[in-house]
């Protein structure tokens, strides 16, 4: 059983020792959440930084929920996002079953999408759960 495991992961097979599998990975990814709303932007060369620090979600493998604080940092553009709307997508993982590093992304990916910024940085700082903490960096460009 072990060679067989071992020969899958050399394999590139999506299912490891542990039982995580394709669906755990993909979990959350494409998950309804609401629109992120932004407003005309009436400045120009400024940044801004929002802390959001009571992230809430789900891991899609234990369902044990995962805490976290999420900063975002983006210089804007033409727009800029609006909090409360900001606030109420955040607040929607609290029901979703997704990993750290696909919830980082999928923030960068929606908050690019509803505010083409001209850069922008989403970090997510997680709770210790079984004595490791993790920080997840996504940015924008690449």
């Amino acid at each position: 059983m072990k060679e067989q495991n071992q020969k899958k992961l050399k394999a590139g097979s999506s299912t490891t020792k542990l039982g995580y599998n394709e669906r755990h990975a993909r979990s959350g990814i494409s998950a309804p959440l609401p629109d992120i709303e932004t407003f005309p932007n009436q400045y120009k060369s400024y940044e801004i930084t929002i802390v959001i620090p009571e992230y809430t979600a789900i891991c899609p493998k234990t369902n044990l929920p995962d805490f976290g604080t999420i900063t975002l940092h983006y210089k804007p553009n033409k727009h800029c996002l609006e909090l409360k709307a900001l606030k109420m997508y955040v607040h929607a993982y609290r029901n979703i079953g997704i990993f750290y590093e696909n919830a980082v992304n999928r923030i960068l990916q929606d908050v690019v999408r509803a505010c083409r910024p001209t850069w922008a940085k989403v970090t997510g700082e997680f709770a210790a759960r079984g004595g490791l903490r993790s920080v997840i960096e996504a940015k924008y460009p690449e």
